[in-house]
């Protein structure tokens, strides 16, 4: 059972980094990057990142209700690891557009990062409520339920919502290979 709750956390960290990137190129409006002007996106090295996110903290300095700019600064603040910044730029980001679904559900797996389970599945049901066909709330849920909690009806009840949005994608597979190592009565509906 180690060895299976240590592939389903390297997963779920996969497709958090996955999710962050996606949040980082993908408009709110579905018309402009969500990075701030004067964040380039970099390479991903750390020397990017470090100036990346200087540059990000000096635009919020200047302009604390830059919603993209706090985004922007959230997600690299995610990708290198720095749960309790991450988890306070998305708050700030919140603060502006409270019911964002991604940015809810990233600062959820930052709560998880620091083992706030409760407060990382009060965000992906937030996101839920918002956006009830939001898959990477779902799986980060799953997640959790199963691999936090140690609550695998939950953990199959929220993967079996997502197998029946999308049963066919690598998730999916993941989802259905996660929920077979569950054991007996935890088999997807969706096959």
């Amino acid at each position: 059972m180690k060895k299976e709750s240590i592939l389903i956390a390297v997963v779920a960290l996969v497709v958090g980094f996955l999710g962050g990137y996606l949040i980082g190129t993908m408009s709110t409006t579905g018309n402009a990057p969500l990075e701030a002007p004067g964040i380039p996106p970099g390479s991903g090295s750390p020397t990017d990142y470090s100036r990346r996110i200087t540059e990000g903290e000096k635009i919020v300095a200047r302009e604390p209700r830059n919603l993209n700019a706090w985004i922007s600064l959230g997600n690299d603040y995610f990708d290198t690891e720095q749960a309790q910044k991450a988890i306070n730029a998305y708050g700030k980001a919140l603060e502006i557009q409270p019911n964002n679904p991604n940015v809810l559900t990233d600062q959820g797996v930052m709560f998880r990062k620091i083992g706030w389970y409760d407060k990382a599945i009060a965000n992906f049901e937030k996101a839920q409520k918002i956006e009830p066909n939001h898959l990477q709330s779902l799986y980060n849920m799953g997640i959790v339920y199963a691999t936090d909690l140690k609550q695998p009806d939950k953990a199959v009840t929220v993967w079996n919502q997502y197998l029946k949005l999308d049963p066919g994608s690598a998730t999916a597979v993941q989802i259905k290979g996660m929920l077979d190592r569950l054991g007996p009565g935890t088999q997807p509906a969706v096959k």
